[in-house]
């Protein structure tokens, strides 16, 4: 990948961490939280697939091999696609308001979400991040982006399906009812 869409895609990323830290400032009082070993069931996971991503270089091996030509169209698809998918974590933060947290928490007058992005996914930050992360690796081109991709999904899977049991626990038939009607991660599919 060409060094200016390197240096743009983490920009990308350093500017989303930016906002992500300051939005986290004003969040409603936690009331349950996870514990910090399951936090790093999918923490470690997400922390392994950045670091295969920004690592410089990986010498010899498959994992350094190019699963796609060298070049400015996967540069530049992959540039747009972590550019939407942060876009569409933003938008969910959004609307999310102070009921966000980057664990898995319940707040205080926790309340379910199904507006904006919640109406077509009910995991749409996670959606984001995915995106986001396949963009990265397929501007990278190389098959350590796509072993991030899978450590990935991997985590987030996971972290989802321990917050599908505490909005159950917590909205009852309402979240059942959501969770009937809206998919996890990709619109009317999963």
């Amino acid at each position: 990948m060409p060094d200016h869409y390197r240096y743009l895609i983490l920009g990308l990323w350093a500017a989303w961490l930016i906002y992500w830290s300051v939005s986290a400032l004003n969040v409603k009082t936690t009331r349950r939280r996870e514990s910090l070993l399951s936090r790093a069931g999918h923490g470690v996971p997400l922390l392994i697939a950045a670091w295969l991503l920004v690592t410089p270089r990986l010498s010899g091996g498959m994992l350094g091999a190019r699963f796609m030509p060298a070049g400015p169209a996967g540069s530049l698809a992959g540039t747009g696609l972590v550019l939407l998918g942060l876009l569409f974590t933003v938008w969910a933060r959004v609307h999310l308001g102070r009921n966000w947290s980057g664990i898995v928490t319940l707040k205080q007058d926790h309340e379910l979400i199904r507006s904006g992005p919640y109406r077509w996914v009910r995991h749409p930050i996670y959606t984001g991040l995915l995106l986001a992360f396949i963009g990265s690796a397929i501007a990278l081109g190389q098959w350590r982006g796509g072993l991030a991709v899978l450590l990935v999904f991997a985590a987030l899977w996971r972290k989802l399906r321990l917050e599908e049991r505490w909005m159950i626990e917590t909205f009852g038939a309402a979240y059942t009812s959501y969770r009937n009607e809206v998919a996890a991660l990709i619109p009317f599919v999963l």
